[in-house]
């Protein structure tokens, strides 16, 4: 055995990508992914307990009223919001459109602001004229 170094490249490691925009969408696609399946299990018992009767619909409405329970259902929302466009996105990127480095940061940026805002407007909808 020799003493010396290969001159093969090593494999990128995490040390030598910069974080991204591009990346932390991606992380929170897949997070807001997996909450959807936790929300979508809120909106089942809501609907069963709206099949059940008044006092399980009563249950159910209490605690979607509660602070938490509206904490619960505005981050549902913004879930819900955030996966479908960055669903859009990646569906863009099948068509071959916005592929490039730095239109795909600008999407991913877009995706994060807009995300935020349409929630805040549904919800803002909803308390002034639910």
């Amino acid at each position: 055995m020799s003493d010396v170094k290969s001159a093969r490249p090593l494999s990128p490691h995490l040390s030598i990508y910069r974080f991204s925009p591009t990346m932390a969408m991606s992380i929170i696609h897949r997070i807001t992914g997996i909450a959807l399946y936790v929300g979508t299990l809120l909106l089942v018992w809501w609907l069963v307990a709206a099949a059940s009767g008044p006092d399980a619909f009563a249950t159910a409405s209490a605690v979607f009223g509660s602070f938490i329970g509206q904490l619960v259902l505005f981050g549902y929302t913004w879930a819900l919001v955030h996966h479908m466009l960055g669903g859009l996105r990646h569906f863009a990127w099948d068509m071959g459109h916005a592929i490039s480095k730095e239109t795909s940061t600008k999407l991913a940026i877009a995706t994060a602001i807009g995300s935020v805002s349409i929630t805040v407007v549904l919800w803002l909808g909803i308390l002034i004229f639910g």
